[in-house]
């Protein structure tokens, strides 16, 4: 859930910035950026998956996935207390941030071709988000 509004989000600020700056083509800019993003959607959540199955593998021989135990606390796997939460949180959070970031490099370097720094690559996010609150005022309001 998280993954597909970030996605949608990045794919908004593209479209934004090739409008904005003049790109003929566009909207192309728009389907490599998804299908990028989709992709490393792909490999980190694999990547992920793989990492945490190796983290509850290291219980012993004795370790077995069972997904119909939904309640049960033994096959936690070391996901409990802060260091579980903090863990749960990075391989929740870690997917969709390194696609936008995958998005926010194609853009700077290939959609407005600028020189890749902290600023070239965040700029427009701002002015993506009051455009969007904007959209949502009635006609007669401006």
């Amino acid at each position: 859930m998280i993954g597909g509004i970030v996605g949608l989000l990045a794919l908004i600020w593209v479209y934004q910035t090739a409008t904005k700056a003049n790109v003929t083509n566009g909207v192309m800019w728009v389907m490599i950026c998804a299908a990028a993003y989709l992709a490393s959607q792909f490999i980190m959540i694999g990547a992920a998956n793989y990492i945490i199955e190796s983290m509850r593998a290291d219980q012993g021989e004795g370790y077995e996935r069972d997904l119909m135990s939904v309640g049960d606390r033994k096959n936690l796997g070391g996901f409990q207390g802060s260091k579980g939460t903090l863990s749960s949180v990075f391989f929740e959070l870690f997917p969709p941030i390194a696609g936008f970031m995958l998005v926010a490099l194609i853009r700077t370097k290939f959609v407005l071709k600028e020189s890749i720094t902290k600023t070239n690559l965040f700029s427009g996010i701002g002015s993506m988000f009051i455009s969007i609150k904007e959209s949502f005022k009635n006609p007669d309001q401006k």
